[in-house]
């Protein structure tokens, strides 16, 4: 292929859509914040497929939030509680995803996939202490609120149509997120001052919310040894059941834009490098964190997909941020990791 992948027919016109859709939807699942998702592409990770036939993924994310965070720079508790966005001074939550996913492509130009997380999270903060002005002793770790839940996340069911070309290499992605996962006042803190009384709406394993997922995306061999890619997605929020005046919730839309390289010159060890982009508009409603949920985050993620027998693949990605821009104050993870298996039935 002589010229390069990003002047070619379809991807001349993805690219602008993706980047167009992502830097314009600004004002609307992820969790408490812009930046507690993995934002990791696992369909580039595993390699895109048009075989007919199952593939079972298992894919584990850990997501550890404890850098506070505002605008492009990190924060102090002096900030938070001086000038207060929110009631409450987060000090750290630990995120932990167990995703299952069964794939079925019943011919080259179809594709159906379900995903089911399992959702595992440790959190505590200050939730007494964020009066001005802010004093060393409010930061006593008896003054902490903790909690710890696990249980089944919000489901999603997605189908791809990549029938557009004859290669197979464009496709399209309509999907849905069920509200499967226990929201609202689920899960309460179980320890220090607040112990008894619901963790924030943003923080339950599930959003309560009827989710509508739209995407596309594109991979094309650029040489011999490299393949390049690119995918962009949108969600939004379509229904919600927290949605009584006073009692309402409704989650901020998402909105992701993936590109990166895969050295692919030895088929049983494939290094690759993922840019992985995501902006998440601020949740609404009056149980709603309105002023500390928004941002855009990229992730630079270094990564190898590793052929360990004929039909099963292993996997694992560092995510370091590259950039941030949060609204508010939010906490941060300093790295994420991801570790999962595929195996083709």
């Amino acid at each position: 292929m002589s010229e390069v992948f990003w002047a070619s027919g379809p991807f001349r016109i993805i690219l602008p859509a993706a980047i167009g859709a992502l830097m314009s939807l600004v004002s609307h699942e992820a969790s408490a914040c812009a930046s507690c998702g993995c934002t990791l592409s696992s369909d580039a990770a595993m390699g895109y497929s048009a075989s007919a036939g199952w593939r079972l993924d298992l894919r584990y994310d850990y997501i550890d939030q404890s850098q506070l965070r505002g605008g492009t720079g990190t924060a102090s508790p002096a900030q938070v509680v001086n000038n207060p966005s929110t009631g409450e001074l987060e000090n750290q939550t630990i995120n932990r995803y167990l995703t299952m996913g069964f794939s079925y492509n019943p011919s080259a130009d179809w594709n159906v996939n379900l995903l089911i997380p399992y959702v595992i999270r440790r959190h505590s903060s200050y939730t007494d202490t964020t009066s001005a002005p802010f004093d060393a002793s409010q930061l006593n770790p008896v003054k902490l609120s903790g909690s710890a839940s696990s249980s089944l996340g919000d489901v999603k069911v997605i189908g791809s149509y990549q029938g557009l070309v004859p290669t197979h290499n464009l496709g399209l992605q309509l999907g849905v997120k069920l509200p499967t996962g226990s929201y609202g006042s689920a899960v309460n803190f179980s320890t220090g001052p607040a112990a008894g009384t619901p963790l924030d709406t943003s923080l339950q394993p599930g959003t309560g919310s009827t989710d509508l997922i739209v995407g596309a995306y594109y991979y094309q061999a650029i040489s011999q040894d490299w393949d390049a890619f690119v995918n962009a997605s949108f969600q939004g929020a379509v229904m919600q059941r927290l949605d009584q005046p006073g009692n309402d919730y409704r989650p901020g839309n998402l909105a992701s834009l993936s590109f990166g390289l895969r050295y692919e010159a030895d088929p049983k060890w494939v290094p690759q490098l993922q840019v992985n982009l995501s902006h998440k508009g601020a949740d609404r409603g009056a149980l709603a964190d309105t002023l500390d949920t928004a941002g855009t985050v990229v992730y630079l993620s270094p990564g190898i997909t590793v052929s360990v027998l004929k039909n099963l693949r292993l996997y694992g990605f560092l995510q370091l941020p590259a950039y941030s821009y949060l609204d508010g104050y939010q906490i941060s993870p300093r790295w994420t990791a991801t570790v999962g298996l595929s195996h083709v039935l």
